[in-house]
């Protein structure tokens, strides 16, 4: 292995582990803001991937675009449908609508199908 192999992975893990414990320290109100950061920044990896796999001249480069492309938009997608479930708690609920009273001023008639007793002649 190179010496600039090695470094760029050593940068990667550092990286992998920074960004871990930056985000287990977010609280609960911060995250949809974060969210709607995070998908910037995936949308920006999206249009990289799309770059890369157009300057790519062989069958590595053009995996690793379409890994690279594949993995940020399910991070897009996955962000927005996250956003969109933590937004819709917000939303306030309807009203519920007035009860109806029950009783006889609630009737003002026999329902359909049904014949009162001075309609038919017949005692109820």
């Amino acid at each position: 292995m190179s010496t600039a192999l090695v470094t760029d992975l050593t940068i990667f893990v550092l990286a992998l582990l920074v960004g871990v414990e930056v985000i287990g320290k977010v609280p609960a109100t911060l995250h949809t803001p974060l969210m709607s950061a995070a998908n910037s920044i995936h949308g920006i990896v999206l249009v990289g991937a799309l770059l890369i796999g157009l300057t790519a001249d062989n069958a590595v480069g053009y995996i690793l675009a379409f890994v690279a492309a594949f993995f940020a938009a399910a991070n897009v997608v996955g962000g927005y449908v996250v956003t969109g479930r933590m937004l819709k708690m917000f939303r306030r609920k309807a009203p519920a609508p007035p009860a109806v009273p029950a009783g006889p001023a609630a009737s003002a008639g026999p329902a359909a199908g049904e014949t009162s007793a001075s309609a038919n002649g017949r005692p109820a």
